[in-house]
């Protein structure tokens, strides 16, 4: 293969490898200095990855004191990490390297992982691109996948570290492979994995899973084969075949990983946590319309407190989080496709799928600089946008502009000490507008 050939045909591997260490630099630049120092508040992966090397799925005691019992389940007085098992399987040999938990810097680990979602949607623009699907050029596709890691909410989850931000962080970057993958049912053994990772990270989002299935179908639809014109039933089944073994064996061990535990496949173990609102979950349940309405209102119009008297500070930021479109207004151009793809519907679907969960949830995602659970679906969203996008006017550039600057001020301000006066935190929960 000739020097000219071989560039071109690793032409993707090269430009995704530049967009990892530009955006990893970015998120490595932001961090707080303590997460360089030690482990985070809240290392729960940690302590579960260090149960598994000890044989254990329980905690051999009781939960560190500095994690505050957040988020840790007791049954039968045993402790245990509610989280789905995942990223705590990544950490095991760097655990077992450590020797303990506390010399394990795992919020430096989850920072280096952050920089795979955008090389996921990447990768997923670039296949968009080769299938004729999108108007986009390859220097959109990259100037689109660095304003997701560095224009949306991902920004400040990537440089946080903790338990929660941890999730967020392999399940996002699970789903944009996952996404590439999927596109035009190319890879089932491929999708089938990012799938299991991230179902073993945010169960949650398991339904998105139907995307892969669609595009098979959508793709069969319109082969023409020796046979017959029309559908390829061949093709739907050898491409779903090994997708759905992969995700079936994926879910059993979930369930068997429950049961152990918890003596029932479907109990993951929030009903033990020890936490102020677990009345609030055993009323109305994990997932309810209960909770649409506030979660929706969050989602939408969480806006900044103006430093209105006796407040000494310019603005502050409910615990709650800044709405979707006031953190990255670029999901405004959602709204006017300007071209029209095979691909909208289906992706718009997963993008269904993949919201309501967290939009029916018991917990907005306090506390947070802006709405955390829109990483579940962030990829679709910008996915959508992608596909809808003919070119850029100087509007589209001033909200870029606008959707880095405001969540680089989350990354650098969010959970840090210095900064806690912009930040409007109140432990019942309740508050979600300006106090009057």
């Amino acid at each position: 293969m000739s020097r000219p050939e071989w560039k071109t045909k690793y032409r993707n591997h090269w430009l995704a490898a530049i967009l990892y260490l530009f955006v990893t630099f970015v998120f490595a630049a932001c961090a707080s200095p303590s997460l360089w120092q030690s482990h985070t508040q809240h290392n729960h992966f940690a302590w579960l990855a260090d149960a598994f090397i000890h044989g254990r799925l329980s905690l051999e005691g009781r939960p560190p004191a500095y994690a505050g019992g957040n988020d840790f389940a007791l049954f039968e007085h045993r402790w245990y990490v509610v989280f789905p098992p995942v990223p705590a399987l990544l950490l095991v040999p760097l655990v077992a390297l450590c020797k303990h938990v506390d010399a394990f810097r795992d919020g430096v680990f989850f920072l280096f992982c952050a920089g795979l979602a955008p090389v996921g949607l990447f990768l997923a623009f670039q296949r968009m691109r080769q299938l004729g699907l999108t108007l986009m050029s390859e220097r959109m596709a990259l100037v689109f996948s660095g304003l997701f890691a560095l224009g949306t909410v991902y920004f400040f989850t990537a440089v946080q570290g903790t338990v929660w931000f941890a999730a967020h962080i392999v399940a996002t970057s699970a789903t944009t492979f996952f996404l590439a993958a999927s596109i035009g049912a190319r890879q089932p053994i491929l999708a089938g994995l990012a799938l299991c990772a991230v179902l073993g990270t945010r169960t949650n989002l398991g339904l998105m899973g139907i995307f892969f299935v669609l595009e098979s179908i959508r793709v069969a639809r319109n082969r023409d084969t020796s046979e017959s014109k029309g559908w390829d039933w061949r093709f739907i089944i050898t491409r779903n075949a090994p997708f759905f073994l992969i995700c079936g064996c994926a879910m059993t061990a979930l369930l068997l990983y429950n049961r152990v535990r918890f003596h029932n496949s479907f109990e993951v173990g929030y009903r033990y946590l020890q936490i102020a609102w677990q009345g609030r979950i055993e009323k109305w349940g994990m997932f309810s319309y209960h909770y649409l309405a506030r979660n929706l209102g969050i989602l939408l119009t969480g806006l900044p407190y103006m430093g209105a008297p006796p407040r000494s500070v310019l603005f502050q930021i409910n615990g709650h989080g800044l709405a979707i479109w006031f953190t990255t207004p670029l999901y405004f151009w959602l709204l006017w496709p300007r071209h029209r793809s095979p691909l909208h519907v289906n992706c718009y679907i997963a993008l269904v799928l993949a919201a309501v969960p967290s939009l029916l949830y018991q917990n907005s995602g306090w506390i947070q600089f802006g709405q955390r659970f829109s990483n579940d679906y962030s990829p679709w969203l910008f996915a959508l946008l992608a596909l809808g996008i003919e070119r850029t006017g100087r509007l589209f550039k001033v909200a870029a502009c606008w959707s880095v600057a405001i969540n680089l001020l989350g990354a650098l301000t969010f959970q840090r000490h210095e900064w806690s006066r912009y930040y409007f935190i109140e432990a019942s929960q309740k508050v979600i507008y300006e106090p009057d």
